[in-house]
């Protein structure tokens, strides 16, 4: 397999969950510069949500590329070659996805969304760090993977048995 894989996290709004699975994944501590992670979403609402980036910079990761973007981004020619695609949301998961170049293996990870938690302002904090926790963890497991004794279907096990975890 490759010496680097690119993954692409995928939400709705790319505000809050794909945004934080990405700098979670390009964290040095977790992929060892064996993956290079991006997000998007189907209807990015063209800002980073300010508890995602609070939260991403307590935790010491950098934030200053992080951006909402669409994913068509990631369907044109000079798009980088994706070896993984996630869903992190339920409404993402249901949507008719771009057609990915490569045919990537997917998965969907589903996560509840922190930016639509009313209350107050710890309740909303709180909704992040679980949001948060949960994605890292996956993506610590996912990271852990032997990719060069797994292939196919059983790669794909995996994958899917990581998204159904909490």
């Amino acid at each position: 397999m490759a010496n680097q894989f690119n993954v692409l996290f995928l939400c709705t709004g790319n505000s809050a969950r794909s945004i934080m699975a990405e700098a979670a994944m390009n964290h040095a501590a977790v992929g060892g510069g064996k993956f290079r992670a991006y997000s998007a979403g189907s209807h990015p609402t063209g800002y980073v949500h300010p508890l995602a980036l609070e939260l991403l910079r307590k935790q010491h990761f950098p934030t200053e590329h992080l951006r909402s973007k669409s994913w068509e981004e990631f369907s044109k020619p000079n798009a980088p070659h994706l070896d993984f695609v996630f869903t992190v949301c339920d409404k993402a998961a249901a949507e008719v996805c771009p057609i990915w170049p490569g045919q990537p293996m997917t998965a969907h990870w589903g996560v509840p969304d922190p930016a639509a938690v009313e209350g107050s302002e710890e309740e909303r904090r709180r909704a992040f760090r679980d949001a948060f926790f949960v994605l890292t963890r996956r993506i610590n497991l996912f990271a852990c993977l032997p990719f060069d004794k797994l292939e196919g279907m059983a790669l794909q096990e995996h994958l899917d048995r990581i998204g159904g975890l909490t």
